[in-house]
Formats: structure tokens, sequence, C-alpha cells
């Protein structure tokens, strides 16, 4: 049973005067376990014997042996000043030394002569931040932890799918990650050369279990084979990679992550080998990323010590000598030198993963048992409960980085989480919201109205509803995407009682989605409608009531060959985007120019009673000069009045008409109506 003493948190004081080590140990013993150093090589034995367990160290800057910025550095060096909190305790009151202190990582500063209230409120604020600090770290790693579960869970699945096609247990993409993960912590150990932060294993790890992604379109007979491959077999297995790779660099988004970089890396190039013998692309040495490299070894190794259709399984030692001895293709130096310092664990951590397993249920009641012992009462439990979820709530929305609200119909009233608050620059709680100026300077009077209008369309059985609008944030529009659940009475006959809902913001994600959507509807060169476009806008517009009379005209530039030849395709494209940007100036409302193929152009057009000068308003822009060049178009011209026609009709008698003018020389124009007269 642990002593009252063995309870208590623990501050180190390191000071070489006993007498102000004394003075602040009279202050905090009744509450602190007190450690004393009297110099700055103690102080750092102190704090590597008791790591962690110090809360808090108390450190002098003028010690013999080593000072205190000294110790700051080797905290520094060796990464405890990451968890454990230094208050610098001194009489020199230079601004040198207190901004090097800041520097080096101080939490605090405080100056002798000691002041015990201040020395007492300083050490448990102190103590309460880092003990904050860390349960907040804890809950983020937490979720990053379980993301990164969600994560692997889904590649796993997906390359369990290509084991299982290739006749091999589902251990072969455990051991590889496990494997990758043993070489990248154990390389730094041995050269300076390659270093992998916490975020940079974790994806290449990730990575590893899609480096045989590329076998999913292997031929199963190939696949399986028992015996050894022919060439061309062989020629068709090694194209898993490029494979492989090639449906990475194909995924629509995501190409600037972190695990799509590796895994490609991965895919492509673990069959490449340190002498440049390997394949697909022949890479020699440090031309091979070294997640490559890892993962090609890992799995060289388990391919040897696991049994597959057409070969027996080696031992570890035999497979360990094969690869060191080059029988297994060629390898950087480096890792095979760290292939040997961790043979002698390779196989524990194998066997130990290979029948891992959590007991979740158990985990869970230990833990149940840890916050809320049993002495306590239901009551007491149920409100401990709701307090750890509310503490919950309020972190995860304060994270989440997303407008979190509450809106309630009767008293009509608008609860923010905390950072939404903050993001509008509103209070947390705003009554009557629909008559608060400040909610339609933030919303428009419409959209509020059209977002109330869908929320009422709502049912209990049907809840939830999307909405995408423009918001002023921060002075700024932004599109958001407000998600929310409607809330209902449990009356006979239900009563709508108000929202539950997030605002995201979406901005970036609409902008390329509406750039997408441009993309499929614009000509790329000219930024015209394309003609599939153009189609559905003309019958659409044909089809409308009190659609009016209206030409189409089909434009025939005369002269664009000549203009690539003389003067170079690149020119040739800045005639035709000149040509479109003036048909653009010369439309209107309900009025529209496309691009139909290279050189021809369409333009749909209101005319009045004088179809005519509505036709030469726009045969006067196409022709002319353009740096110099002289430029003209044919024109074919068909009318449209009202409904009368479908777009197939009108589009045949422009054309018809088009052909005419060919016929007759460049720059001609011709109506539809007269060659029908004729």
């Amino acid at each position: 049973m642990k002593t009252e003493q063995e309870f208590k948190q623990k501050i180190l004081i390191a000071d070489d005067s006993e007498m102000n080590r004394s003075i602040l140990t009279d202050m905090l013993e009744s509450e602190y376990e007190i450690i004393e150093a009297e110099n700055g090589v103690e102080a750092v034995a102190a704090i590597q014997k008791y790591g962690v367990e110090l809360s808090l160290i108390l450190l002098d800057i003028v010690m013999p042996e080593m000072d205190g910025f000294g110790v700051l550095e080797v905290m520094n060096r060796r990464r405890w000043i990451d968890d454990i909190p230094v208050i610098m305790i001194s009489s020199e009151s230079a601004s040198l030394h207190v901004e090097r202190a800041y520097e080096l990582g101080i939490t605090d500063y405080i100056s002798r002569p000691f002041d015990a209230l201040i020395v007492h409120r300083r050490v448990v604020n102190t103590i309460m931040l880092y003990a904050k600090q860390k349960k907040l770290t804890a809950l983020v790693m937490e979720q990053i932890q379980e993301k990164e579960k969600q994560s692997t869970l889904m590649i796993d699945i997906l390359s369990h799918i290509v084991e299982f096609r290739n006749g091999e247990s589902g251990l072969h993409v455990l051991h590889i990650r496990i494997l990758t993960e043993m070489f990248l912590k154990h390389l730094p150990h041995i050269t300076d050369r390659y270093q992998f932060t916490r975020e940079e294993i974790s994806m290449i790890c990730m990575a590893s279990a899609l480096h045989d992604i590329g076998k999913i379109s292997i031929p199963g007979e190939i696949l399986n084979k028992p015996g050894r491959l022919t060439k061309e077999e062989f020629d068709i297995m090694k194209t898993h990679t490029t494979i492989g790779a090639e449906m990475l660099d194909k995924l629509s988004f995501h190409q600037d992550e972190l695990l799509v970089k590796e895994a490609y890396a991965v895919c492509r190039w673990h069959h490449e080998r340190y002498d440049g013998r390997g394949y697909p692309d022949g890479l020699m040495g440090d031309e091979i990323p070294i997640s490559a490299q890892i993962v090609a070894l890992a799995d060289v190794y388990d391919a040897l010590t696991s049994e597959r259709v057409y070969k027996k399984a080696f031992s570890h030692e035999e497979a360990v000598r094969m690869i060191c001895n080059g029988e297994c293709g060629t390898f950087n130096p480096l890792l095979l030198e760290c292939l040997k310092d961790i043979a002698d664990t390779l196989q524990e951590n194998l066997k130990s993963a290979d029948g891992a397993g959590t007991d979740e249920k158990e985990l869970q009641d230990i833990l149940e048992e840890k916050l809320y012992p049993k002495e306590a009462s239901a009551s007491e439990r149920t409100l401990k409960l709701l307090e750890h979820e509310r503490m919950k709530y309020s972190f995860y929305a304060s994270m989440s980085e997303e407008i979190q609200f509450e809106y309630t119909l009767s008293p009509p009233m608008l609860t923010l989480s905390d950072w939404g608050a903050r993001r509008l620059q509103l209070p947390e709680v705003v009554m009557d919201p629909l008559g608060d100026k400040r909610i339609t300077d933030i919303m428009s009077a419409e959209e509020l109205r059209n977002l109330s209008r869908i929320l009422h369309n709502t049912s209990p059985e049907e809840p939830v509803v999307k909405y995408d609008c423009k918001s002023k944030i921060g002075g700024m529009d932004r599109w958001v995407r407000i998600v929310v659940q409607t809330m209902w009475s449990s009356d006979e006959t239900p009563k709508y009682e108000g929202v539950i809902g997030k605002a995201v913001d979406i901005h970036e994600a609409r902008l390329r989605i509406d750039a997408l959507e441009n993309m499929a509807s614009h000509d790329t060169l000219t930024k015209l409608l394309n003609r599939d476009y153009a189609e559905k806008w003309i019958e659409e517009c044909l089809h409308r009531e009190g659609c009016g009379r209206y030409v189409m005209m089909l434009l025939d530039l005369d002269h664009i060959k000549e203009a690539n030849v003389s003067r170079g395709r690149m020119f040739g494209d800045e005639l035709l985007v000149h040509v479109a940007e003036s048909l653009l100036q010369n439309t209107g409302e309900n009025e529209i120019a496309a691009r139909i193929s290279g050189d021809e152009f369409l333009v749909f057009i209101k005319c009045g009673s004088d179809e005519e000068e509505t036709v030469r308003r726009i045969a006067s822009v196409l022709s002319g000069e353009y740096k110099g060049f002289s430029f003209s178009a044919c024109m074919g011209v068909a009318e449209a009045e009202g409904s009368q026609k479908e777009y197939v009709q009108l589009f045949k008698e422009a054309d018809q008409a088009l052909m005419e003018a060919k016929r007759k020389g460049p720059g001609h124009c011709e109506f539809y109506k007269n060659i029908r007269r004729q």
C-alpha cells in the first residue's frame, strides 16, 4: 500500500545555495515531495533517475560544475523539456539571461528574494497547466490513433484481398508492416543519413501494406503457379509494380498526401536493387527511395521465411545468411547492418504479432473501474458520465473547427459552440436570432428563408438536411455546408421544436467543384460553352414559354490553317481566343456563344424585326486584322420563332446555310430562308 509521501507529486529544486533550497522546501514540502540537487550535474542525474515522475523543476542559473543553462541544453537534447516544466529561479535579472532561459524552454521565471505566495501560486499553476496539457495531448493522440486504426483497417482489407488472390496468408501484410517499422526505428541509431518523424514512420508502415496491390491485375494462373515461371510469365508478373503505381497515380485527389506519395514509391520500386539490377526502372543506390528499399528487404525476408506454392520456408538464420551473402539481390549496406542488429528480435516480434489479440471488453471494464469506483452511487456515476461527455463534446467541438449550434423555437434561442462563437464573432447565446441584425449580416435574409422552409419540410422520420450557401465569415464571403437534424416533440402529433447542427467551411472544395463543372461545360481554350452544353441550353430556351425570336449562326473561320502554318499553332490558338472574346462581348443575357469544333463557332442570339442587322453586328467582329494577320469567316444563319423548331432542325438549317456560304468563298454569309426560296 502506498504511503502519503508516495502519492505526492515530486519537485526537483536545483540550487547551489543550501539556504535557498531550504526556503523553497519550507514553502512546498507540505504539498509536494522535494528532491534537492546542489549543482547542474546532480540535477541532470536526478532528472535521469526520476524522469516524468517529476512534476516540476525549480532551477537556478548560477551553479558550479554545470549551470542552469547547461541543464536546459541537456533537457532539450534529450527532449525532457517536452514533459517536465521548468521554472527558473535566480537573482540574475538581466534581460539577456531571461530571454535565453525562455528560448531554452522554461515555463516561468521567479527572481529572488522569494515571495512565498507568488512562488506557491506559480508552482501550482505550472503543474496544473502541464497536467491539463498532458490530458489534452492524450485525448488528441487517442483520436489520431483511432483515425490511423481505421485507415490501417481499410488498407489491410484491400491488401488482404490481393493476398487472398495470391494464395498467401494475410500474415504477409502484417509481417511486412512490422519489419518495416523495426527497420525505420533502428536505422537512425546506426546512421545520421536517415531521420524519420513519427508521422513518416506511420505513413511508410501503412504504405508497405499496399506494396503488392498491382497483383490484383495479374492472372491467377500466373500468381499461383506451383513451378517456375516462364520468361513471358515473369514479364507479366513484373508489371504489378507499374500497375500498382499507376493505380495510385490516377487517384483524382490526395496526390499531395504523404501516404499516397510513399505508397507510390513502395509500389513502383520495391523490386529495385541497390546495384541497379532490379525492376521496373533499374534504379541504383540512393536513387531508390529509402522507404522502397526498406519494404524490399522486409518483403524478401518474409518471402524466404514463409511457405509459398512454389517453395518451402527457410529458417530465420538461413534467410538472414542468404540476404547478407547477396543470394537474393543487393541491398543497402546500412540496411544489412540494421538487419544484423535486430536479427535476434525479428522472430520474437513477428510471433507475438501473429498471436496478438485485445480483449476490448476487459480493457473497458478496467477503465470504468478506474474512472468510477464501485463505491460511487448511481447518481454520482451518472453525473460523472454527463460531465465526462460534456468535456468531450466541448473539446471535440473546439478541435473540429466547425461552427456547431443548437436552435430552439420556444424560446427562440441560438446556442453556439465556443469555437463557433469566436469564429462568427458572436456571443455563445443569441436570443431571437432571426430578428438579430448580427445574424442577417452573416447569412442573407433570403438564405435564412430558404433554410427555414427546408427545415419545416422535414419530418421525424427524415429529420436530417444539408444546405450549401454563401455566408459572410470574418468579413469574407465563404461557402459553407449546413448539416442539421431537426428536433421534434414526442406528442401524438409531433411538433417541430428546433434544430441541432453544424456549419462546415467548404469554400475551397466548392470552388474546385465549380471549376470541374466549368471544365465539363466549357471549352478549355476559349472558355466558351462546348457543343453539348450549347445544345442543352438552346433546347431549354426553345421550350421555354415566351422564348421569343432568335437566330442561330454557325461560323467557320476562313484562314485558321494558314495562321497555323505561317505563324505557328500558338498564334492560331491566340486568334481563336480573340474571336471567342469578340463573340462574348456581343452576346447579352439569354444569349450564348459556343465553340463546336476546331475553327467553328455557334452563336444563338435574340433578334428583333431586323434580322439582317443583328447578323451584321456579329459579322462585323469576324473580319479584320489581329496582330497584322487578316482573317474572316463564313456564316450560316437560321431563325427560330418560339418553340416552333427543335434544336436538331435549327442546327441542320444553319449548317446547310453555312455550306452554301463556304461554296461562295471566304467571308460570305447565307440565310437558310434564302436557300429555301431558291
